[in-house]
Parts: structure tokens; C-alpha cells; sequence
């Protein structure tokens, strides 16, 4: 489990696909906390830290699927190159602060930034969820983009608005987001089962 609070802006170092895709991440985590095994999510997905090493810098490797791959931006657009620059979370510890919202991990599926307008040092930014996901995010209700929780501020139809303060732009790679861009996208587990308690009705 995640908050959705980015504590890393790693970078893509490397990619080899040898049938799954592996992909070297760096980071300025310390390597030698970071077990084998441990669930690390990069730009919001859960990845699984297979290998780890200090030569240059501090990087983990990770087993990406082919399903993960064609079901999040890792395979959308430009999707994942050397140099990418990515929001990472270690998983949460039992007493860890809770400053965001509980977040999986697992990518419900990919919205597009529509629009992207400054308001004053903050930026207003409109994406277009998959019609699927739609119903599941409401005004004032929370979402993971990219692995940041962040509060919906209007929804029309399969389209929502948030907003990005200097403080979140300065530390996630969102101060370098466009028009068009791919975006992984995380419903509230809440609105999940909500929906699916009145669908049972």
C-alpha cells in the first residue's frame, strides 16, 4: 500500500526487454534500506525491486509485464525511455503518516491532460478518464495520477480539473507535464466498492 505522497523523483536509466521488460531506476533512496522484493511504485505503479546496485549512483531494477506495460503509459506514446523522469513511493510502513489517500499501486487505466491553464503560481490541469473509470471519480473525491494523490476539483462527464500547487510541481515531475500527455490513472478504492455495493442493489 501507498499514500500517494511522491518522496523521489527517480530516472530511467536503462530498459532490456528480454521477454518481460526490465527497467533500471535511479534514486536518490538509500540503496541499502531497499530489501529485494520490496514494492516500490514508479509513476503510480507497483513494481517489484529484482536487483540493486550503487555504481554510479543508487538504482533498483524492475520486471515490468507485458499487461502492465500495454495498460499504463509505460507503453503509451512515448512511453518509458532512458532518461524518463519518474514519481516514486516506498510502500507504507505500519505507523507511517497517512498524508494523502490509501493507493494500490494497480493502474486502473490511463487519462489524457486535455488542457493545462496557470492560475496565479498554481496550474489548473483538465484530463479525460477512460468512459469506464468516469463514474468513479467525483468532485471533491480523491485520485492517484502518476502515483499523486490529488483532490478533484470538477468532473463533466468523462472529464475532471486539479490543481497543482509550486510545492507539487517542484517536487514530482509534474512541473513538466503537457497537453497530451499519458497519464497513469488510480480511482479511489472507496468509490470502488461504493459502485459496487449499488450496482449489487
Amino acid at each position: 500500500m501507498f499514500t500517494g505522497i511522491i518522496t523521489d523523483v527517480g530516472e530511467v536509466l536503462a530498459l532490456d526487454h528480454r521477454g518481460d521488460l526490465r527497467a533500471r531506476i535511479g534514486t536518490g533512496y538509500d540503496i541499502a534500506g531497499i530489501d529485494i522484493g520490496a514494492s516500490i511504485a514508479s509513476d503510480g505503479v507497483c513494481l517489484t525491486v529484482v536487483d540493486k546496485g550503487t555504481d554510479p549512483q543508487g538504482w533498483y531494477d524492475v520486471d515490468i509485464s507485458a499487461e502492465t506495460v500495454n495498460l499504463t503509459n509505460i507503453g503509451r506514446g512515448n512511453g518509458w525511455q532512458v532518461g524518463k523522469r519518474v514519481n516514486l513511493e516506498r510502500a507504507l510502513k505500519v505507523g507511517d503518516e497517512l498524508g494523502g489517500h490509501i493507493v494500490s499501486g494497480h493502474v486502473d487505466g490511463v487519462a489524457t491532460i486535455v488542457d493545462m491553464t496557470d492560475e496565479g503560481d498554481s496550474t489548473r490541469v483538465v484530463l479525460e478518464a477512460p468512459a469506464d473509470l468516469a463514474r468513479f471519480i467525483a468532485p471533491k473525491g480523491s485520485v492517484a495520477l502518476n502515483g499523486t494523490s490529488l483532490t478533484v476539483n470538477e468532473v463533466d462527464g468523462a472529464r475532471f480539473g486539479i490543481n497543482f500547487i509550486p510545492h507539487t510541481k517542484t517536487v514530482t515531475t509534474w512541473g513538466e507535464a503537457a497537453v497530451g500527455d499519458a497519464v497513469n490513472l488510480e480511482v479511489d478504492t472507496m468509490a470502488r466498492y461504493v459502485a459496487r455495493l449499488r450496482d449489487m442493489d
